[in-house]
């Protein structure tokens, strides 16, 4: 058998034998490739129905691999520089969930920026861990969390030395990295496992003009979304380990919550993205700064908005930028970035990552062309030129510093729980999650304390068009808290 290399993509090649063979199917899927269900079909096209298959033979079983899709899990593990890689067809919601369980267990600290993405809660709630938050820094004008500052880190190894792991966003969805090397340096001295999540940070593996990619710098464990910068298909991930994590084990792990009926549509799109990737990712990465560079300053030149960049770093709290993400301050122009981004997509039919109170995130990434952004540079100038107003009046944004009062599982699972009306929460504990969506983190999580702060913050973000969501009540004007005694 000869060697495999990068250049093959070992679950495309067996659905592709497969669809040479003309096997009749007395399995599931029930559509029988796509003949069951002809609507369905004429949408997604025979090709893609044909490949939605179940596991079988010839195919291996994503729950226990031993064949193609252990060889791709191979190459990726090769292509990302890690021991072993996962292909995760829950998102990296998943892979994130499995990183934190596969270290804690109930009772057991973590070490985290409070700026995390709700999946890290989640796992939370379900193992039992209990939270250590480092509360990142905040630019002011930004109105954005920064990343962790390594003085904060130490204080908090040093003061709790029983924690299993540190968490590091790498990057932030703004695109800030914190020092990622001396992190894991002090946690490995400290005998801490090093968790990093990578939902954003792709492309960091293919490009040495980029912040440090976590396998690379020494983190035990990093969950990547490859469909955001990637190139895979939406809800595919890969999770990634070394040495010095047993593999068996994290595999067991994710078999707790991860289907059983993996995707072959979603796993051959990860093994087609990391052939991508590995064989032609420097030049693509390039051309994809190449084109934010250029928008950056064009942007910049259009007057009032603020599109920022690697002149943020300051050693510390940023210790690099990931210069690919196009991130811009709009509250000079008097709009909240929720309210250009609503702007930009229902005036000018351009969809954009998300808006906050303070700025508008454009993703780009291996699929965007110059055309599309010279539209979107277009659309921003005259959004400024038409909607401009003055500033004054709006919220100053600042880091609202959680008051941790319950673990988040006591608080999720407590059968002392009743819904008060929003406004009357002030004080209560909370046991749901209340968020904007993008990007998903939690304003309020369940164990942390309702404050006058926190509810001015969240009625300011719906006035100004933010989606709300985590609330059992869906038009947020219940908050489910914890019963007085």
């Amino acid at each position: 058998m000869k060697e495999l290399t990068q250049e093959n993509a070992p679950v495309l090649e067996a659905l592709e034998k497969l669809k040479q063979m003309r096997i009749v199917p007395f399995d599931v899927p029930g559509h029988k490739r796509g003949r069951g269900n002809k609507i369905l079909t004429d949408f997604l096209g025979e090709k893609c129905l044909s490949v939605d298959v179940n596991s079988m033979k010839p195919l291996d079983n994503l729950c226990h691999p031993v064949s193609v899709i252990r060889d791709a899990e191979d190459l990726a593990a090769k292509a990302f520089g890690a021991e072993h890689a996962f292909f995760m067809v829950g998102g990296t919601t998943s892979s994130v969930q499995a990183m934190i369980l596969t270290v804690c267990k109930r009772g057991d600290k973590i070490i985290l920026p409070r700026n995390v993405h709700r999946s890290v809660i989640n796992a939370m709630i379900l193992c039992g861990a209990v939270p250590v938050y480092i509360n990142p820094q905040m630019d002011k004008m930004l109105g954005i969390s920064l990343g962790m500052g390594i003085a904060d880190v130490k204080k908090a190894i040093l003061e709790n030395p029983d924690a299993k792991a540190v968490f590091v966003n790498n990057p932030t969805y703004y695109g800030i990295c914190s020092n990622l090397k001396e992190i894991i340096k002090t946690a490995h001295a400290g005998n801490m496992f090093v968790l990093a999540d990578e939902a954003h940070g792709t492309h960091f593996y293919f490009s040495d003009k980029l912040p440090t990619a976590a396998m690379r710098a020494g983190a035990d464990m990093a969950a990547v979304s490859l469909h955001k910068s990637g190139g895979s298909l939406t809800q595919s991930s890969m999770l990634f380990i070394n040495d010095k994590i047993s593999e068996g084990y994290v595999r067991q792990i994710i078999n707790l919550t991860q289907t059983t009926s993996g995707s072959y549509l979603l796993m051959a799109s990860l093994d087609i993205s990391r052939r991508n990737l590995a064989l032609s990712g420097r030049k693509v990465i390039d051309s994809v700064i190449d084109l934010v560079e250029y928008a950056r300053g064009e942007i910049n030149n259009i007057g009032d908005y603020y599109a920022y960049s690697r002149e943020k770093i300051n050693g510390d709290s940023i210790y690099d930028f990931d210069i690919t993400k196009l991130s811009v301050y709009t509250r000079s122009i008097g709009l909240a970035g929720i309210e250009v981004y609503d702007l930009l997509r229902d005036e000018y039919d351009i969809q954009t990552e998300f808006g906050d109170l303070a700025n508008l995130l454009a993703y780009v990434s291996i699929g965007d062309r110059p055309r599309d952004m010279e539209r979107l540079v277009s659309a921003l100038s005259e959004i400024r030129r038409i909607y401009k107003k003055d500033s004054s009046g709006m919220l100053e944004a600042e880091y609202i510093s959680p008051k941790v009062v319950l673990p988040p599982q006591d608080a999720f699972y407590t059968d002392r729980e009743e819904a008060v009306l929003l406004d009357e929460s002030v004080g209560r504990i909370c046991t749901e999650f209340v968020m904007c969506y993008p990007p998903g983190i939690p304003i309020l999580a369940p164990g942390e304390l309702v404050t006058a702060q926190v509810l001015e913050y969240i009625h300011y973000a719906m006035e100004k068009g933010c989606q709300m969501t985590g609330p059992e009540d869906m038009k947020l004007k219940h908050l489910n808290v914890m019963a007085e005694k």
